[in-house]
């Protein structure tokens, strides 16, 4: 519970003056508990946008189940920017296609996407 907050707080201060990594780089959607810093991110993937200033990325975090992810109100929609400031991680998946659906895995070597479903490991452009 006091790690969560303090994720929380560490969140909302960079979020202050969050930094542009990407101009125009339209808009994404993840969990609220993403966004509020409960849980990290897990799932990310690429669908087809719905509007022109979607981009089409969705990210969904660690805890989330099935039943909390379908109800709207646990979903924000974000600049992809913002989402950057929440988890810098997310920057090596801008460019890659829709359809594009992995997990990501931090340890002790890095961070890792590996296809969702399989331990197949994605390779990602790296700055």
């Amino acid at each position: 519970m006091i790690r969560s907050y303090l994720n929380a707080l560490k969140i909302r201060k960079r979020l202050q003056n969050p930094a542009v990594f990407i101009e125009n780089a339209g808009g994404c959607i993840c969990t609220r508990s993403v966004f509020e810093g409960r849980t990290p991110v897990k799932w990310c993937f690429r669908v087809k946008s719905v509007t022109p200033e979607d981009n089409g990325w969705r990210f969904i975090g660690k805890d989330d189940s099935e039943a909390y992810i379908n109800v709207a109100a646990n979903n924000v929609v974000l600049d992809f920017n913002t989402m950057a400031n929440i988890e810098p991680a997310v920057l090596l998946l801008y460019d890659m296609p829709v359809g594009t659906d992995v997990y990501l895995q931090k340890g002790s070597d890095g961070i890792r996407f590996y296809k969702t479903g399989t331990k197949k490991e994605v390779k990602v452009k790296t700055p």
